[in-house]
C-alpha cells in the first residue's frame, strides 16, 4: 500500500478528510486535513487543534508500524487559502472569492477585447455555470484609498464572467480574504447587467 493511501485510510478512519500530503526535504511529512463535507449538510463545527492532535498520534503509530522514514510530522488544517482539488470542493465553496490559474491563457476569442488575452490568473466569485461547469465573476474596480472621495455619479465597473472546466485549471485556491471589521465583499450580480 502506498504512503498516500495509508495516510488517507488513517485519516478517514478518524472521521476526517485528507486534503493534501506533502513530503519536503529534510524529512518533513506534512498532512493537511479537514472535516468531511456533503452537499446540503449544514455543519457549524470547525476543525480544531484536538482533531489535529488525534490524527498526529494515530499517524505516528501507523507510520512506525509501516516503517515509513520521516523526521518530522506536521498535521494542520487547510488554512484560509485552501486548495480546491475536485468537484466537491468547488460545490462546497461556491459563492466564495477564489484565485484560479489556467493552464493556458484565455486567448483572443474569449477575451473579446475586455481582458488581456494572455491572462491566466483571476480572482473573483466562484459560481455554478449551466449546464455542468463553473464560472468566475469579477470586476476590475480600482481600490479606493482611505480618505479618498468617490463621486456618487461614478458608474460601477462592469462585471466580467469567465466560464471554465476543472480540467482547464492549473490551480484553484480560496482567496485569503481577512476582514477584521466583519464586512462581507459584495458579489456582482451578472443577471442584471446586459452588454
Amino acid at each position: 500500500m502506498s504512503l498516500q493511501q495509508t495516510i488517507e485510510d488513517t485519516v478517514r478512519g478518524l472521521g476526517l478528510e485528507l486534503v493534501e500530503t506533502e513530503r519536503s526535504a529534510g524529512g518533513l511529512l506534512r498532512v493537511t486535513i479537514d472535516l468531511p463535507w456533503k452537499s446540503g449538510d449544514p455543519t457549524d463545527r470547525l476543525l480544531n487543534i484536538e482533531d489535529c492532535e488525534r490524527v498526529t498520534r494515530q499517524l505516528q503509530y501507523v507510520l512506525e508500524v509501516e516503517g515509513v522514514d520521516y523526521k518530522r510530522l506536521e498535521v494542520s488544517s487547510p488554512g484560509i487559502d485552501r486548495l480546491l482539488r475536485n468537484e466537491l470542493d468547488f460545490e462546497r465553496f461556491q459563492g466564495e472569492i477564489v484565485d484560479i490559474t489556467l493552464k493556458a491563457p484565455i486567448g483572443v476569442a474569449a477575451a473579446a477585447g475586455q481582458v488581456n488575452a494572455n491572462r491566466k490568473k483571476f480572482r473573483g466569485t466562484l459560481q455554478r455555470a449551466e449546464p455542468a461547469g463553473w464560472q468566475i465573476v469579477w470586476t476590475d474596480e480600482v481600490a479606493v484609498k482611505p480618505g479618498q472621495r468617490v463621486s456618487a455619479k461614478r458608474a460601477p465597473p462592469p462585471a466580467h464572467v469567465m466560464a471554465f472546466a476543472l480540467d482547464e485549471l492549473q490551480s484553484a485556491r480560496l482567496a485569503p480574504m481577512v476582514d477584521f471589521k466583519g464586512r462581507r465583499h459584495s458579489v456582482p450580480d451578472v443577471s442584471e447587467q446586459k452588454n
